[in-house]
């Protein structure tokens, strides 16, 4: 089975920002923000790809959910397995979780790719077990009443292990999808009052402030967030990126961008909209358009992909004469 979309970009992309290109869109008023700065001589006029990395073939328990250096990569199947394609060089770490089972987290060390196989533990650890039922039951719900039962297994599980960091944040993501910011910012408080350094909860705590119309403060928890994950963390990159884009600062936002990107290995195609869009804002058409056709190369029947197409000439045009090439034959 193989990787699927990150729970963070379904609630974070698709609550927040998922919108038609700008220039297929009317005319709007000017947001109050000073104006962007216009692109230097040396900002790209095309979008590079990451590098080509290797496959990591991950079997363990049917049904596992899977992370790789904490950005979770998806569940494996009823065999057991899930496939990560472009593993990027370097360590990394591999941590796996299936209702009944005690989680296990394995570094792998450079060479360590292909097969690999990780079997666990079942448990009998009851906090562990409503912890894991109420994961699922997240994952599953599309709807407040469906999220209800959730929140009580992750509160069982707090009140039989108090001090469960993990279990704050899956309740704190489980309110912001209830749209109680208060609520997940005191869960994300909690979580970091047993577990100082924790990117997670940083990040869940920058979300809630973006909700609440505070990106000051959510990009400061962003950015708290990337120092605690020492730079790997492709959520509080997204979350940044959709900040700063909201204050104006696209150049900013559109380096977030490009490093979520790298760091998800050219898996979620949605960052390409996020990116391009960005690059319209700056006026940088070039890299508008790149942004966009690596958008529909890898997701030629998407959501966005009818709109993204029919603005590619506009596009164009909008370049003041600069020799954009046309996209290959389809």
């Amino acid at each position: 089975m193989r990787v699927n979309l990150p729970s963070f970009l379904i609630t974070l992309v698709g609550a927040c920002c998922l919108t038609l290109p700008v220039a297929a869109q009317s005319r709007r008023p000017q947001a109050k923000h000073a104006p962007a700065a216009r692109p230097s001589a040396t900002s790209p006029a095309t979008v590079a790809a990451p590098r080509t990395g290797q496959t990591l073939i991950v079997r363990t328990e049917p049904n596992a959910s899977i992370w790789l250096d904490e950005v979770r990569r998806g569940v494996s199947g009823a065999t057991g397995q899930l496939q990560i394609d472009r593993v990027a060089p370097g360590r990394h770490t591999l941590r796996v979780r299936a209702v009944g089972f005690n989680e296990r987290v394995l570094p792998l060390l450079p060479a360590q790719r292909g097969v690999i196989a990780l079997r666990l533990t079942r448990t009998t650890d009851e906090a562990e077990l409503a912890f894991q039922q109420a994961e699922a039951a997240r994952a599953q719900a599309t709807d407040n009443d469906a999220r209800k039962p959730a929140a009580e297994l992750y509160r069982r599980a707090l009140t039989m292990r108090p001090r469960f960091p993990a279990a704050h944040v899956g309740l704190a993501r489980l309110l912001l999808d209830m749209n109680d910011t208060d609520g997940a910012l005191a869960e994300s408080a909690a979580a970091r009052t047993e577990r100082p350094v924790y990117a997670e909860a940083s990040v869940v705590e920058g979300r809630s402030l973006h909700v609440q119309g505070d990106d000051v403060a959510a990009i400061a928890a962003y950015r708290r967030a990337l120092r605690e994950a020492r730079g790997v963390q492709p959520e509080a990159y997204t979350g940044l990126g959709i900040a700063l884009e909201e204050k104006g600062r696209y150049a900013e936002a559109a380096d977030a961008y490009t490093k979520a990107i790298a760091q998800l290995a050219d898996t979620e195609p949605i960052l390409y909209e996020l990116l391009g869009r960005t690059y319209e804002r700056l006026e940088n058409y070039k890299a508008a358009v790149a942004a966009y056709e690596k958008y529909l190369q890898l997701a030629p029947d998407g959501k966005l992909a009818p709109a993204i197409r029919s603005i590619i000439e506009q596009l164009r045009q909008q370049a003041n004469g600069d020799d954009i090439p046309l996209p290959p034959p389809r």
